[in-house]
């Protein structure tokens, strides 16, 4: 994936995020879904297959119960 391609989607914040500058955006294709530091929007982009981010999610917040 291009960086053209990744300028042209829409990027959403957590809405939790307070500008402690520890936060992901995600941007969401038809394909798949696309995980980026917002701190680092030039910086290496995670793609998850369509379905398989919620997955995600959910064995994150196993490993980090106290950041639900």
């Amino acid at each position: 994936m291009h960086n053209v391609e990744l300028a042209d989607l829409v990027w959403r914040k957590s809405s939790r995020s307070v500008g402690q500058g520890a936060c992901v955006e995600m941007a969401v294709r038809v394909d798949r879904t696309l995980v980026r530091d917002s701190k680092n929007p030039s910086g290496p982009v995670l793609a998850f297959p369509q379905g398989s981010v919620a997955m995600f999610l959910r064995e994150l917040k196993q490993v980090c119960p106290e950041r639900e």
